[in-house]
């Protein structure tokens, strides 16, 4: 086997595929990428996948092939060699056991393993549907920030991922904070007036997600039957087996009315959360009191210091003070992707919602009526820590 391609299209194929691969495989070839050169009518291409029974990842390339043929090497191993490489044409040679990499004055040599001991990569699912990159990876970022990371609690661990014909609805949950976000995508054919819903690892569809973020469409294929979802665009494909565990009801978690709602600037609320946050202690909360003259953060106290900061906001309804864990607090204001925020409240121990604003317009004065309506499509729940007392 014998092929030539470019530095930094091998190193990004390598890093893509070497990311979904286990940190410690149960037996050495899972740990492993394969490596596929062909060469005939279409032209020549290299394939670089990886699969792991759980997920799979496959990139194809274009490549100048000398020798077709397959090899097996170790995934991390390949992913930390070719992202050190000049910047220069990598050569791979593989004779015998060992797999030679030349690039510039750069000279690898690394042992292979067999390639009949590899595991066939699984086939895609059929077409579900399909979706702008950049409109799926901000989605599910989104959500994704929410989701829990205790392996022990599996449903937490996950994305749910509904479709109701043109609508796609996801979903996060920790049981502290809650992310829901919608947007329309295209469905196929046989998915136009159908319903369905399935639970993906959160950590699989972020990086897949991310990763595809400027390949235009994007085509997503399920299989609920077989607990299979695929991803597909520029030249990657991913597969994940999907949870098998029963997502909590979170639409009854959404209060459906509020009476306090607060509109304020994103940046400058990140930033005085961030200083006032220097002083909490292991109960870890910053405390917003909401006036009429505007908010008041405060944190800490007599035996770790205290902090407050005083900022303008726009109250609407009744003055209130809750507070909240500062890190899940700054994960929801940075999902918004907006200038402004609203924070609607019931009461302190109630969840609170946290929702993108729009800017004002150019030519609103002072006297514009009534509070901004939110960005529809996405809102984040915060559950308030209780305050002393």
């Amino acid at each position: 086997m014998k092929f030539r391609v470019e530095r930094d299209v091998l190193a990004d194929a390598a890093a893509w595929v070497a990311r979904s691969l286990p940190a410690r495989p149960p037996v050495p070839v899972l740990g492993g990428v394969l490596i596929e050169a062909t060469s005939g009518a279409e032209g020549d291409r290299l394939t670089v996948s990886g699969f792991d029974y759980e997920t799979s990842a496959r990139v194809e390339l274009d490549a100048t092939i000398g020798d077709p043929g397959r090899v097996l090497v170790s995934g991390r191993l390949l992913a930390d060699i070719t992202r050190a490489l000049p910047s220069k044409p990598v050569d791979l040679v593989v004779d015998g056991s060992r797999a030679t990499i030349n690039c510039g004055s750069s000279r690898f040599s690394l042992p292979t393993m067999p390639v009949e001991d590899y595991p066939q990569l699984p086939a895609m699912p059929q077409l579900a549907g399909t979706v702008a990159g950049g409109v799926l990876a901000e989605a599910v970022a989104q959500v994704a920030v929410a989701a829990g990371r205790d392996d022990t609690l599996p449903m937490l661990t996950g994305i749910r991922l509904e479709i109701e014909g043109a609508r796609l609805t996801l979903a996060a949950t920790d049981r502290f904070r809650l992310a829901v976000r919608e947007l329309d995508w295209t469905p196929g054919e046989d998915l136009t007036e159908t319903s369905t819903a399935v639970l993906i690892p959160a950590k699989t569809l972020s990086d897949v997600a991310k990763s595809l973020a400027g390949a235009g469409t994007v085509e997503i294929s399920l299989s609920a039957g077989d607990g299979m979802l695929g991803i597909t665009g520029a030249g990657r494909r991913a597969t994940t087996r999907l949870l098998d565990a029963e997502f909590p009801r979170f639409r009854q978690l959404i209060p459906a009315e509020h009476t306090s709602a607060a509109v304020i600037e994103v940046a400058g609320l990140v930033e005085a959360i961030k200083r006032v946050a220097l002083v909490t202690d292991r109960v870890a909360q910053v405390r917003m009191e909401f006036g009429d003259d505007g908010l008041r953060l405060a944190a800490g106290g007599d035996d770790v210091g205290s902090a407050e900061e005083e900022l303008p906001c726009e109250l609407d309804g009744a003055p209130l003070t809750i507070a909240f864990n500062p890190g899940y607090l700054l994960d929801s204001l940075g999902a918004l992707h907006t200038d402004r925020a609203q924070l609607t409240f019931t009461t302190p121990n109630r969840p609170a919602l946290v929702r993108p604003v729009p800017a004002p317009p150019a030519d609103a004065g002072d006297d514009a009526p009534g509070s901004p309506e939110p960005v529809p499509g996405y809102l984040h729940l915060l559950m308030p820590v209780r305050l002393p007392g």
